[in-house]
C-alpha cells in the first residue's frame, strides 16, 4: 500500500545545524512541521562556533585598538604623571580568544534553546543518507534511523589544505585553529588574499602583529570591487602590512621557533606563525548523496535550483555545501526558501543580485547588486557615481579618511541596480542601497529621502542626487 506524507504535520529532517539548518528549522516548526535537526559539533555550525562569530568578535577588538591608536589626531591625550604620550597598547590574546569563544558558545546555546522551545528535536551525531527519506545517525549511544517526508542538507564546509602545508594547530594554522593561541603572533604570514585572508590580515595588524599577506593574484580581494581593493591596499601599506602580490605559496614548514613559507619562485618568507586561508571544501563526502540520488558538481558542491531543490525528490540543500555564495545570510535564506517551498508557503526563488555582503576589514567593504565589472563588460548599462567620504562632514569629524560610496543606476530608467560602500560601518550603510535594489527604487527616490545631518548616510543621498544629473 502506498503511503503519503501527512502535510498537516510533515516530518522534516535537517542534517546540519548551521544558519541554513537552524533558520529552516525555526520556519518549519512555526509552520507546523515535525522537525528533527542532526548536528555533530554544536548548534550554529561553523558560522557560530569557528567562523563568523569568533572572527568578527576578534575584528571588533582590533578595530577598537586601531581607533584608539588614531585618537591623538582628534585631540585625545593620555596623561601619565602630567605628561602627554601616545598610548602603547597590547592585545591580551588569551583574554580576547577566551571572550570570543565564550560568545560563540553562548550564541550556540541560545540557538539550541530557541529551537527546543519551538518543539524541534535535536540529535547530536553524524548523519548519512540511506535514501531520499531516511538518515542514519551515529550518536554516542549508538545509532538510529530518522525517517522524514523531506530532508534538508546543510552540512557546511571545512578549510582547504595543501599537502605541502599541513596545519599543526600551533605554528601553522587554519582559521578554525587561530583562536587556540594565547599569545599574539609576533610575525604572522597570511596565505591567501581573499575575504578571509584580508580580514585576518587587517585584524592582526590592528592587534599589533607584523603581518605579511601572500597573494597569488595581482591585488588583494580579487573578486571584489577594484576601487575598494585599491583603498584597502593603500591602508595596508600605510599601516605596515606587507603584501606579496603574484606570489603563490608552495610549501609551509615549521622551524624551531617559527615557520618558513616557500613561494613558487623559490623565495622564502619567515615568520613566527602562518595562517592558511585557502578557501573551503564542502562536507559532502561520505554522507550518502549518491545513494539518495543527489548530484554534486566537480568541486563536490551539491547542485541546487533557485528554491534549494537538489536532483533527488524531497531533498533540499542550503549553505556552503551548495557553493552558491559562502555567506551565512545566503545559507539562512536558502534554508527558509526550501521549507517554504516544501510546505507550500509563499516563496520567491533566491535572487543573488539582491544579496548584500560585507568584508570586515578596516575599513569595511560592502556591496549589493550589480558590480562595476559587470557594467564595464557590457552585461548591464548603467550610470556610475563614486563619492569619496573625504567630502562627508561626519567622516571628517570622526577622522575617517578612507572610503567612498558608489551607486549604479540603470540607464534610461534610473533604477538603482547596485552599489558599494567602503568605510566605517559599511555593513550598516549598505542597507539603504540594498532596499533600493530590492524595491527597484529610482535614484530620485533615494535622493529625496531625508538623511540626518551630519551622517555618513548623507553621502548615499548625495551620490543619488548626482546620478539625477546624468539621466
Amino acid at each position: 500500500m502506498t503511503t503519503h506524507p501527512d502535510f498537516s504535520s510533515p516530518r522534516i529532517a535537517i542534517l546540519g545545524g548551521g544558519p541554513g539548518g537552524y533558520e529552516a528549522a525555526m520556519v518549519a516548526a512555526s509552520l507546523g512541521a515535525t522537525v528533527t535537526v542532526i548536528e555533530r559539533a554544536g548548534l550554529g555550525g561553523s558560522a557560530v562556533l569557528t567562523d563568523v562569530v569568533p572572527s568578527k568578535t576578534l575584528i571588533a577588538t582590533a578595530d577598537l585598538m586601531t581607533r584608539v591608536a588614531e585618537a591623538g589626531e582628534l585631540g585625545v591625550k593620555f596623561d601619565v604623571d602630567g605628561g602627554d604620550f601616545v598610548p602603547v597598547m597590547h592585545a591580551d590574546l588569551k583574554h580576547i580568544n577566551h571572550r570570543l569563544l565564550n560568545l560563540a558558545r553562548n550564541q550556540s546555546r541560545d540557538i539550541r534553546d530557541g529551537l527546543e522551545k519551538q518543539g524541534v528535536r535535536i540529535i547530536e551525531g553524524s548523519g548519512r543518507l540511506l535514501d531520499s527519506h531516511r538518515i542514519e545517525v551515529l550518536t554516542a549511544d549508538g545509532s538510529e534511523t530518522v525517517e522524514a517526508d523531506t530532508i534538508l542538507l546543510a552540512v557546511g564546509a571545512h578549510p582547504r589544505e595543501l599537502e605541502t602545508a599541513r596545519p599543526d594547530g600551533e605554528r601553522i594554522l587554519n582559521w578554525t585553529q587561530i583562536y587556540n593561541l594565547d599569545e599574539l603572533p609576533e610575525e604572522l604570514i597570511v596565505v591567501g588574499s581573499g575575504v578571509t585572508g584580508a580580514e585576518f590580515a587587517s585584524a592582526y595588524n590592528g592587534l599589533g602583529s607584523k603581518v605579511t599577506l601572500v597573494s597569488s593574484r595581482d591585488r588583494v580581494l580579487p573578486g571584489s570591487d577594484v576601487d575598494a581593493a585599491v583603498v584597502l591596499e593603500e591602508v595596508f601599506e600605510r599601516r605596515g602590512v606587507r603584501v606579496l602580490s603574484r606570489s603563490r605559496a608552495q610549501t609551509v614548514e615549521r622551524t624551531d621557533d617559527g615557520v618558513v613559507v616557500t613561494l613558487s619562485d623559490g623565495t622564502k618568507v619567515t615568520g613566527s606563525h602562518c595562517l592558511l586561508c585557502l578557501g573551503s571544501i564542502p562536507n559532502t563526502a561520505g554522507i550518502g548523496l549518491e545513494e539518495a540520488g543527489v548530484a554534486v558538481s566537480e568541486s563536490g558542491h551539491i547542485k541546487v535550483d533557485g528554491v534549494s531543490r537538489t536532483t533527488a525528490p524531497n531533498v533540499y540543500a542550503a549553505g556552503d555545501c551548495t557553493g552558491v555564495l559562502p555567506l551565512a545570510s545566503v545559507a539562512a535564506m536558502q534554508g527558509r526558501i526550501a521549507v517554504a517551498h516544501f510546505m507550500g508557503d509563499g516563496v520567491t526563488p533566491l535572487k543573488l543580485h539582491q544579496v548584500a555582503s560585507n568584508i570586515f576589514t578596516s575599513p569595511e567593504i560592502a556591496n549589493v547588486g550589480v558590480s562595476e565589472a559587470e557594467i564595464e563588460s557590457g552585461k548591464y548599462q548603467a550610470d556610475v557615481i563614486k563619492l569619496s567620504l573625504r567630502s562627508n562632514a561626519r567622516a571628517k569629524m570622526r577622522n575617517a579618511k578612507d572610503g567612498f560610496v558608489k551607486i549604479f543606476a540603470r540607464k534610461g530608467s534610473g533604477t538603482v541596480i547596485g552599489g558599494v560602500v567602503v568605510g566605517p560601518n559599511a555593513s550598516e550603510l549598505i542597507f539603504p542601497i540594498s532596499i533600493a535594489v530590492k524595491q527597484k527604487l529610482h535614484v530620485d527616490d533615494v535622493a529625496s529621502t531625508f538623511t540626518v545631518y551630519p551622517s555618513l548616510t548623507g553621502s548615499i543621498s548625495e551620490a543619488a542626487r548626482r546620478l539625477h544629473v546624468h539621466m
